[in-house]
C-alpha cells in the first residue's frame, strides 16, 4: 500500500514525486508509460525535433481540422521520463503576470501573481542570481544560451532598431513586453529536464517507487472515493491502492482521457461508450486551448544556420566542451507584441530560429535557412478531448478547432506582415534569400489567410481540459481536488482554466509546486511570500 499513486512521471510529476517523498514517512508510486531518459538526443538541446515520432513520443493526432484545411495536425508528447519537458525547446517562460491575475478572478483563490511568483522562484536555479523575480538553488536550473547564432542576434537587432520593439533580458520580470533572448532549462549546455531537475535525486529515496512502461488504464473506486488504478505492465493488468489519494499528472490529452476511461466526465458520453458513470462532471475533456503558429521561412544566403550544427567540429566541440550549435535550443530568440488594440498583455509572440523550421522540421528543405514563427497566444477558440472507444490503448479523439474564431486568423496575419517586416530590415540583408513560405506570390489577404490554414501547426502548448474553477465546466477545485468525488487530484496542464501567455512548461512546473503544499497542508508563511515576492 501507498500513501500515493502519480499517474505520468512528465513535468508534473517528476515534481510531485520529489517533493512528497521529502517526508520519508510517506510512501510513493509514480507509473510512467514510457522510460528512461536514456537515449543520447533527450540530452542534446538541438537535436529535440529527432525525437518526434519516435517510442519517446505519444504522437497524437488530432481530428480533422474544420478550419485549418481539414488537416489532421500532428502532436507530439513526451512519453518518457520528464514527459515533454524530454522533448520540448527548453524554454523558460512563465507567461504574463496579468494570466494568473486573471485565474484569480475567475474563482480561484491563492493562483494570483503574488501567489504563484514564490513557487516560480522555489522551483528556479537562475544563474545569473537572485532577483524579486527570481530564485535560487531550486532543481529547475535556467541558463542563458551558451550559443547564439548571428542570426538570431540580427532578429534581436531587427526588432529594436528604430524602437519597433524595446530591447529586454527578461522576459520573466517586471514586463514581458520586448525582443531578446531565450533562457533555457539547460544545465552546462545539456537539456535540463524535469527528470533531471526532480525526478533523479528523488529516485535515491527508498519511499519512492518508479515503474517505467506502465500505463494506466483506469482508476479504482469504492463509492465516490478512489482508492487506486489498474495498470498495464508488460502482459499484466496490475492494481495498486493509495491510501490517501491519486493524482493525475499525464497533461491535457492523458489525464482527461483516464477520467474518460473511468467513468468520470459527461454521463451522455460515457453512456455512448457503455462506461459505467462514477461521476457526471462535464467539463472534463472540454476548454482544451493551445497556441497555434504559423512559420515564416527565409533562405539564408550565407552557411551561418544550424544546418551544419553536426559537422565533425561542432560534434567534437560539444562532445568535449559542451559548447556550439549543438548547445542550441533552436528557437533562440523571440519577442513579445500587442496586436488587438487595446489588450492589456502581448497577445502575439514570435519564435526565431536559426534554421529552416518547417512541419515540426519534416518539410525542411536543404541548405541554410531561417524561421519566423509568430505565435497565438490568447486564442479564442476552444477544442475537446473525447473518447474514441473504452480501449485505453486507443488514442482519444483530439479537437483542437484552431482558427474558428476569425480574431485568431487576423493575429496570425498581422504575425506574418510582421515577420516579413522583419526580414526585409537592412539588418538581414547579409542573409536574406528567397522567402522559400509563404513565398513572394502570397500577397492578398485571401492568399496570407489561406496559407495560415494550410500550414498552421501546434507549438505544443496544449492545456485546460480538466480546469479550475467553480463553474459547471470546473473538474477541480481551486485546490486541484477532482470536484464531486474523494482521494483523487489533477496536478498539470490540464487544470488551466485560460491559457498562459507564453511556453507552458515552467507553469506546469509552478502548479505541481503549489500542488505538492496542497497535499501536505502547507501554505507559504507570509512573511516568507512577502521575501520572495519582493515586488
Amino acid at each position: 500500500m501507498y500513501d500515493y499513486i502519480l499517474v505520468g512521471a512528465g513535468s508534473a510529476g517528476c515534481v510531485l514525486a520529489n517533493r512528497l517523498t521529502e517526508d520519508h514517512d510517506t510512501h510513493v508510486l509514480l507509473l510512467e508509460a514510457g522510460g528512461p531518459d536514456q537515449k543520447q538526443e533527450l540530452h542534446v538541446p538541438a537535436a529535440f525535433s529527432k525525437l518526434f515520432k519516435t517510442p519517446y513520443d505519444w504522437a497524437f493526432y488530432t481530428e480533422e481540422e474544420p478550419h485549418a484545411a481539414n488537416r489532421r495536425m500532428y502532436w507530439p508528447r513526451g512519453k518518457v521520463y520528464g514527459g515533454s519537458s524530454s522533448l520540448n525547446a527548453m524554454i523558460y517562460m512563465r507567461g504574463n503576470r496579468r494570466d494568473y491575475d486573471r485565474w484569480r478572478s475567475l474563482g480561484n483563490d491563492g493562483w494570483g501573481y503574488e501567489d504563484v511568483l514564490p513557487y516560480f522562484k522555489k522551483s528556479e536555479n537562475q544563474e545569473r542570481g537572485p532577483s524579486a523575480y527570481h530564485g535560487v538553488g531550486g532543481p529547475l536550473n535556467v541558463a542563458d544560451l551558451r550559443y547564439l547564432s548571428p542570426l538570431s542576434r540580427a532578429f534581436v537587432e531587427a526588432a529594436t532598431a528604430n524602437g519597433t520593439m524595446r530591447r529586454t533580458d527578461d522576459f520573466n520580470g517586471y514586463e514581458q513586453d520586448g525582443a531578446g533572448y531565450y533562457q533555457v532549462t539547460q544545465k552546462q549546455g545539456q537539456r535540463w529536464s524535469a527528470a533531471d531537475a526532480y525526478l533523479k535525486p528523488a529516485m535515491k529515496r527508498p519511499n519512492l517507487t518508479v515503474i517505467p512502461q506502465a500505463q494506466v488504464c483506469s482508476l479504482l473506486t469504492e463509492g465516490m472515493r478512489v482508492t487506486g488504478v489498474i495498470y498495464a505492465h508488460g502482459d499484466q493488468l496490475e492494481r495498486a491502492h493509495a491510501e490517501r489519494e491519486v493524482i493525475l499528472c499525464g497533461g491535457a490529452v492523458n489525464s482527461p482521457q483516464l477520467l474518460l476511461l473511468s467513468g468520470i466526465g459527461p454521463a451522455d458520453t460515457l453512456r455512448r461508450l457503455n462506461i459505467p458513470i462514477v461521476l457526471d462532471l462535464p467539463g472534463v475533456g472540454q476548454n482544451l486551448q493551445d497556441h497555434p503558429a504559423v512559420t515564416v521561412n527565409y533562405a539564408s544566403t550565407q552557411p551561418v544556420s544550424l544546418a551544419s550544427a553536426e559537422s565533425a567540429p561542432n560534434l567534437v566541440n560539444y562532445l568535449v566542451f559542451k559548447r556550439g550549435p549543438l548547445t542550441s535550443n533552436v528557437a533562440e530568440a523571440g519577442a513579445f507584441v500587442r496586436i488587438a488594440p487595446g489588450v492589456d498583455a502581448p497577445d502575439l509572440q514570435f519564435h526565431f530560429a536559426p534554421t529552416y523550421y518547417m512541419e515540426h522540421g519534416f518539410a525542411n528543405p536543404p541548405g541554410h535557412g531561417f524561421t519566423f514563427g509568430p505565435t497565438l497566444l490568447r486564442p479564442r477558440s476552444r477544442g475537446s478531448i473525447t473518447l474514441r472507444s473504452a480501449n485505453p490503448f486507443e488514442q482519444p479523439a483530439i479537437r483542437a478547432n484552431y482558427l474558428a474564431d476569425e480574431a485568431d486568423l487576423r493575429t496570425l496575419m498581422a504575425g506574418i506582415e510582421m515577420s516579413r517586416m522583419l526580414a526585409n530590415t537592412s539588418v538581414f540583408d547579409a542573409y536574406r534569400g528567397v522567402e522559400v513560405w509563404p513565398g513572394s506570390g502570397a500577397r492578398s489577404d485571401g492568399d496570407i489567410a489561406a496559407y495560415i490554414r494550410r500550414r498552421s501547426e501546434t507549438l505544443y502548448h496544449p492545456v485546460g481540459t480538466c480546469k479550475m474553477g467553480n463553474d459547471a465546466l470546473a473538474v477541480v477545485d481551486s485546490r486541484l481536488r477532482v470536484r464531486g468525488i474523494e482521494g483523487l487530484r489533477v496536478a498539470d496542464a490540464s487544470i488551466m482554466p485560460e491559457i498562459i501567455g507564453g511556453n507552458t512548461n515552467a507553469p506546469t512546473i509552478m502548479i505541481a509546486e503549489k500542488a505538492a503544499d496542497f497535499i501536505k497542508g502547507k501554505t507559504m508563511p507570509r512573511r516568507e511570500v512577502a521575501e520572495m515576492v519582493g515586488v
